[in-house]
């Protein structure tokens, strides 16, 4: 991603591997401070997953990724690493196919570092393939509505829903983005908002509340990300996705999901299995060190909602745009990068 510091920019990646440390931008001090981190083994790494130093679902993966090279180069015992980091997040289905690829990958006597490098280097290289497949999607003047943070800070580099935005504009589209604020951690505002910034692409941030007055107004593509999809279609994504869809369903409105493969769960057979993670009510509730709420108020705080596949128009993956009809077709690109018949 490309970061504007001062009067200079720089091209960096969300997280990496340097100098014998796993490094990440701390994703909570955006937009007001823009900070590198070293960390230097597992547990730091499993720390920076829980309180959202590093999140994105595929972010999180290559951060799992990477913690598992620092117990193996720390010589710990891979099986309780594996543990912690799993017990980190619940929802993000890439958090637990990372660690088995790594798993995998040091039983076979790979080098740790080489192959943590290679998963966050596929990752790049599947949102490529997105922003590819999904900019075909984005017409000339498209006003186009996100939701969350799925760009370069959630996916390594690149994005997936801010993928085929990145790639649109870069060919030249003229098109306009509605940042919606993503309470309450605010990572439209904060982040997303954010990234298009520094990428000069126009936009603007919008209340949670505002989706419905903006679609009715024309909106012409609903583009989203994913923390994990099922079997039949239904998927897991940013608490205030489900209205989204809704709201595009009732207005006409395109609703695209853009994941890559390591995003789909086949061992859960439809939303309702999927874990929703529930968050601190002081998330709710405060701003920063003030309390808004009453003190005698309780708050609600769930992470993430669950969207049936009946609202979504396609999946936007690196091997192409998938009707959700389609999805079995998954399970063979699988496969075939596996190498399996």
């Amino acid at each position: 991603m490309r970061v504007l510091t001062g009067k200079s920019s720089r091209e960096i990646r969300a997280v990496w591997f340097e100098g014998g440390k796993v490094r990440m931008i701390d994703q909570r001090l955006l937009p007001q401070r823009f900070r590198v981190i070293d960390l230097g083994d597992h547990l730091q790494v499993a720390e920076c997953i829980r309180n959202m130093t590093v999140r994105g679902a595929p972010s999180i993966g290559a951060a799992a990724a990477y913690g598992m090279a620092l117990a193996a180069v720390n010589d710990e015992d891979l099986g309780k690493a594996a543990d912690t980091l799993r017990s980190t997040r619940p929802t993000a289905y890439d958090l637990f196919y990372a660690i088995d690829h790594m798993l995998r990958s040091l039983e076979l006597g790979d080098d740790p570092v080489e192959a943590a490098d290679m998963y966050a280097d596929q990752i790049i290289e599947r949102c490529r393939l997105i922003g590819k497949y999904g900019a075909a999607l984005i017409d000339e003047e498209a006003r186009i509505m996100t939701h969350c943070n799925a760009g370069a800070l959630a996916t390594v580099d690149i994005g997936t829903a801010l993928a085929p935005i990145r790639t649109a504009w870069t060919e030249g589209r003229h098109i306009f983005v509605y940042v919606s604020e993503t309470r309450p951690r605010l990572q439209g505002m904060k982040l997303t908002a954010w990234e298009l910034y520094n990428e000069g692409i126009p936009h603007a941030i919008i209340p949670d509340g505002a989706s419905a007055h903006f679609m009715r107004e024309g909106v012409d593509i609903v583009i989203v990300g994913a923390d994990r999809i099922t079997a039949n279609g239904d998927f897991a994504n940013k608490i205030g996705t489900l209205d989204k869809a809704i709201l595009a369903n009732t207005f006409g409105i395109p609703f695209y999901v853009c994941a890559p493969l390591s995003t789909f769960d086949f061992s859960l057979t439809s939303g309702e299995q999927i874990v929703i993670e529930d968050r601190a009510e002081e998330e709710v509730t405060m701003m920063g060190r003030t309390r808004l709420a009453p003190k005698g108020s309780a708050a609600l705080n769930p992470s993430f909602d669950m969207t049936p596949a009946k609202y979504v128009t396609g999946f936007i993956t690196e091997a192409g745009v998938l009707l959700p009809s389609e999805i079995e077709k998954v399970r063979k690109f699988r496969l075939e990068e596996a190498g399996l018949p």
